[in-house]
């Protein structure tokens, strides 16, 4: 879908939307001018961080790579899963394994008119528009897609930080993960506050505060914070880190900045 198409079913496309926002920031053309108007704030506080979100990306890609390559997961629920665009979860796992089954949750409608349409010929990728914040209607809607009396590879990538009330948040986590077959596994990425008076912990302030109450609500919580969702699961190696520390393809040559800090994620089995 173009820019300038819009289709029908009562959006409004003068409110920004997270998924919206985020495929500005990653150079897409899914989006409008109030997701455009979001994106040049972003830069305003962290010119970087389109850099930084092409990164978070290809930890996506490592991650599910990993799990599909050597750890022979075949199917994925990717929560608040956003557009489908170049390297999302079901063309990693699709690469190594081609019946592996992805199904993507995500309520935005604009999203799901475009996952539709893109995912028309593909048997084994399909979306679902339920509110993830209800695990259980979620879990019966896409069961007839995934047998979760098998491993899942659970993906929670850039979500879950939109839950701003922790305790709401860590029990959205717990229920998913309660869910899972034994030998799932979790894949999360939360923003990240240091908190530790650096630039990278003044730049999540600054993310923090400008985006709040505007429908765009992002918690950038701090290390422990981000740990206690990875409570009862088993964490794999290198743990819980900044995404390009995450088993990197190869030696860093780009310079760090502030905003690469302000992330972690992981990868943990569930026992």
């Amino acid at each position: 879908m173009a820019t300038s198409e819009r289709p029908s079913a009562g959006v409004d496309f003068d409110r920004p939307s997270i998924a919206r926002v985020f495929d500005a920031l990653m150079g897409g053309q899914d989006n409008y001018a109030a997701d455009r108007a979001v994106l040049r704030q972003i830069l305003e506080i962290a010119p970087e961080s389109q850099t930084v979100a092409q990164e978070v990306r290809q930890w996506l890609v490592r991650a599910v790579r990993y799990l599909t390559e050597r750890l022979g997961v075949d199917q994925f629920l990717d929560l608040g899963s956003g557009f489908p665009t170049v390297e999302n979860t079901h063309q990693v796992a699709q690469r190594y394994n081609p019946e592996a089954h992805v199904v993507y949750v995500d309520n935005d409608p604009v999203v799901q008119a475009h996952s539709r349409a893109v995912l028309l010929d593909n048997d084994f990728t399909h979306i679902s528009g339920a509110d993830l914040l209800r695990v259980e209607e979620t879990l019966s809607d896409v069961e007839r897609y995934l047998d979760f009396d098998r491993p899942v590879g659970l993906v929670m990538c850039s979500i879950i930080h939109h839950i701003t009330d922790l305790q709401q948040a860590q029990q959205v986590v717990k229920s998913y993960v309660g869910a899972m077959a034994p030998g799932s596994y979790l894949v999360l990425l939360h923003q990240h506050n240091p908190d530790d008076g650096s630039e990278a912990a003044a730049v999540a302030t600054s993310l923090q505060d400008r985006f709040s109450r505007t429908g765009l609500d992002t918690a950038y919580r701090t290390r422990a914070e981000i740990a206690s969702f990875f409570d009862g699961v088993d964490m794999l190696e290198p743990g819980l880190t900044a995404p390009h520390q995450w088993w990197p393809d190869g030696p860093r040559l780009a310079p760090l900045t502030p905003a690469n800090w302000t992330s972690l994620c992981g990868v943990a089995r569930i026992p």
